[in-house]
Parts: structure tokens; sequence; C-alpha cells
């Protein structure tokens, strides 16, 4: 439940990591353990799908977290569906409209955030309707667009029932990196990482340099994992 004292609180922090946003999983000893991530944005210039990424994923039987945007999901509502048919993979927000989260209109990456508490809500509560219309579950994690928050969005987010997604590694640049590029980050990834990536860009070289990754990653015994 958001009370409207949360919604009238002016922010102290701002930033990809704080208290409240989760950036690391659980490990199990001895074995090395990701949790890869992929943001779908939206918009102009972020409809794409990376369908070659989607089959490798299934062909390796690797799991993973699928951040949609309502945008995206409107484009796609069919292939929402499927996906969350896969018992791969677990269909979690990234908004309704890729804003990051702030309650004072501040920006990231040229991206203006919302502008107050009620904004947040706006940017989570469309979307999370959405997904659970087409995927018949609530989803339980949420990522603003370019995963940025101030303290008080971040606690919004959670009163409003959701765990808070960040990273701990950057894979793609927001599908710009190059794939040896990615397959460096992927591989020095530490234990418990949870990685972040773009599904919904395939001229990006976020599948090559996870498919150069693989062979490193099952050398390791490497865990993979979908956020829980």
């Amino acid at each position: 439940m958001v009370d409207r004292v949360l919604l009238d609180r002016r922010p102290t922090r701002w930033g990809t990591h704080m208290p409240g946003i989760v950036d690391r999983v659980g490990t199990v000893r001895g074995r090395p353990t990701l949790a890869l991530t992929f943001d779908a944005c939206g918009g102009p210039g972020g409809r794409g799908y990376d369908a070659d990424l989607i089959a490798l994923l299934r062909a390796e039987r690797i799991p993973a977290t699928l951040f949609l945007n309502e945008r995206w999901v409107r484009v796609h509502r069919g292939l929402t569906a499927e996906l969350a048919r896969d018992r791969l993979f677990a269909i979690a927000s990234h908004g309704s409209r890729h804003s990051p989260l702030s309650v004072d209109g501040r920006s990231a990456y040229g991206i203006a955030g919302t502008r107050s508490g009620r904004g947040v809500l706006a940017e989570i509560e469309p979307n999370q309707r959405l997904l659970t219309e087409v995927t018949g579950t609530v989803p339980r994690w949420f990522r603003a667009g370019t995963a940025h928050y101030d303290d008080v969005a971040v606690e919004i987010v959670r009163r409003s029932g959701l765990r808070v997604a960040g990273f701990t590694v950057n894979a793609d640049d927001g599908a710009t990196a190059r794939p040896d590029s990615v397959r460096q980050r992927l591989v020095n990834a530490p234990d418990g990482a949870i990685v972040l990536a773009h599904m919904n860009q395939p001229r990006g070289a976020t599948c090559d340099g996870l498919r150069a990754a693989l062979p490193a990653l099952k050398a390791a015994r490497t865990r993979f994992v979908r956020l829980t």
C-alpha cells in the first residue's frame, strides 16, 4: 500500500544501486551463478525482437527473466503470451513508457524521468495490469527504464508489491556493444551477478556475444537462474 506521505516525500538518493534494489542473486557453493535478464524497451526504435537470442536460450536450455515494456507488449501481444508459457522464462515489467523512476523529474541518458510519486505509479500500474491480462500471471519484478531510480521511487515500487531489479553487470550497453565485449563481460561476471542485456535489438550483438561466452561458462559449470 502506497500512502500519501510517501508520495509527497522528497528524495535523497539517485542512481542504479541503493538499498531496496536487488542487484545480486543467491549462489551455490562451488558453482558460479548468473541471472540473465533481457529488457524489451519498446517505443520508436525499440520495438524489435531478437528471435535468434530467444532461440539460443531455448536451444541451450538457459533460463532468463524478460523485462517487457508496455509499448513492446502492445506490439507483440501474442509473442508475450507465448514467452510466458515457456517455463524457461519469467516475465517481469519494464514499465509503461520506459521512464527513469523519479519523484522530481530526474533524467538518465537523456530520457526524462517521472515527475512525482503519482507519476511513478503511472509508470508501474498500466503495464502491471497489461502483463497480468496477457500472461495470466501477476509480475513480481520491476525494472525502470534505464534502471535509474531515486530512493522514494524505490520504496513506492516495493510498497506496490514488486521487487526492484537492478543489475551487477551491464552486458551490452543497450545492445550497442560489440560481440567480444559482450562475451568478456559475461565470462568475467562475478558469482551471483544479475546480468542486464537486451532482447529488442535484433541487429545488436547480444546474441553473438552470449553464444561466444557459452563455452567458457559451461566449462565453469555456471548455473543460470531466473529471478524468483
